[in-house]
């Protein structure tokens, strides 16, 4: 008979540790969004926006969720390269559920027509420096999903609702004027690919080859790992790049010149965007 009813309580005590472990707040509502950024100041113009913010901590790093408009959301900064961007990507969806995730912030321009300022939607995202690197230069691939077994592909697609969106959105926000030598004008909202890596590029020579291998318009350091871990977890996602350099020999110079006005650029078209979804 003792042994039956420790046998129960045995039962009991790992049914009660379960539920703790799903305890309420997990299960995110169905159209709940979460918004990422590599910088703090990146991410700290979406905060501000919030109504209702709360914030949370996990494993040390800082969650704000609260409301804009009717919409939920959680806001969070990655930090830079594609481990800190994957890891906080596995610690927000695995706590927070969101139902689609948006990466934003700066990038370089690969593509010579872009200047600072100047927004890329991405509608597909790669890594560039994941493949087999052979003596003529490297053959992209995609790793083997450890969720399905199956190979990922070397272009991540966008969300289709989202992309919709980022469209709807770009038609109708007001962004800052980009000042320029020859004058100010308002920045280009183009759609293209963005390609990730985890070096910081500042050469002519890597981005002709960027955009010859991949037809690279943005290079930057987060937004694949995000858009791999979404792909597999079957989560929709976008990438918003405001571009803060050309990603050539004079990119450090010009990212501290031209960050706050790509930042806040890329903070306002991820606004629009969550307008554009509605309730």
């Amino acid at each position: 008979m003792k042994r039956h009813i420790l046998t129960a309580v045995c039962l009991a005590l790992t049914a009660l540790l379960a539920s703790c472990r799903c305890a309420p707040g997990r299960e995110g509502p169905p159209n709940s969004l979460a918004v990422l950024g590599a910088f703090r100041p990146e991410v700290s113009l979406l905060e501000k926006m919030l109504t209702g913010a709360r914030v949370q901590e996990i494993e040390g790093i800082t969650f704000m969720s609260g409301r804009l408009g009717d919409r939920p959301i959680v806001v969070v900064w990655t930090g830079v390269g594609k481990v800190n961007a994957a890891m906080t990507t596995t610690l927000l969806i695995e706590h927070f559920k969101p139902a689609r995730v948006i990466f934003t912030g700066i990038a370089g321009a690969v593509d010579p027509n872009l200047e600072p300022g100047d927004i890329v939607i991405a509608k597909r995202t790669a890594h560039h420096d994941m493949g087999t690197l052979w003596p003529e230069g490297i053959e992209h691939g995609g790793v083997r999903s450890r969720l399905t077994g199956e190979d990922n592909p070397v272009f991540f697609p966008a969300d289709p609702n989202l992309l919709a969106a980022a469209d709807c959105a770009a038609r109708k926000t007001v962004f800052d004027p980009i000042t320029l030598q020859s004058g100010q004008r308002p920045p280009r909202i183009v759609t293209g690919t963005v390609v990730t890596g985890d070096s910081f590029v500042a050469s002519k020579e890597k981005c002709k080859e960027l955009e010859e291998k991949l037809g690279a318009d943005a290079v930057e350091m987060e937004g694949a790992a995000v858009a791999q871990v979404c792909y597999q977890r079957d989560i929709g996602c976008i990438v918003i790049r405001s571009m803060s350099d050309k990603a050539d020999e004079s990119a450090v110079m010009d990212k501290q010149i031209f960050y706050a006005m790509a930042a806040r650029n890329s903070a306002s078209l991820v606004a629009g965007i969550i307008d554009c979804l509605g309730p």
